[in-house]
């Protein structure tokens, strides 16, 4: 499968503690994305950060967080991208979900 031209980037910004039938809530948004398909994904844990709440999450030592920012990248078209960020939205109880359109240069496996 490969993407080409225009696609859609949606980035899923969640924390670090957050959780799904007992596992990570990061690693069963990963998981749920490669069954159904979806092309790529990448997760990013942030060293520091504030959402809704204002609550400061950071890695500094005097104030050290163990709910550190954790942000999810997801690519791919958007008739395969939008119908399965629906059927992510229950699993996520705080964060926050961006879309952006993209247009996709290269798309290929690693070597």
């Amino acid at each position: 499968m490969t993407i080409e031209g225009d696609a859609l980037l949606a980035r899923i910004y969640i924390g670090e503690s957050d959780t799904y039938e007992g596992r990570p809530l990061y690693d069963a948004i990963v998981r749920h994305l490669r069954e159904r398909g979806i092309r790529g994904v990448s997760v990013f844990k942030g060293i520091e950060g504030f959402g809704r709440s204002s609550r400061v999450h950071t890695t500094r030592i005097l104030a050290l967080s163990e709910d550190l920012p954790i942000l999810l990248e997801v690519v791919d078209e958007e008739a395969r991208l939008r119908p399965v960020l629906d059927e992510l939205e229950p699993m996520i109880g705080g964060g926050l979900v961006t879309l952006e359109r993209v247009h996709v240069l290269i798309y290929r496996p690693g070597r």
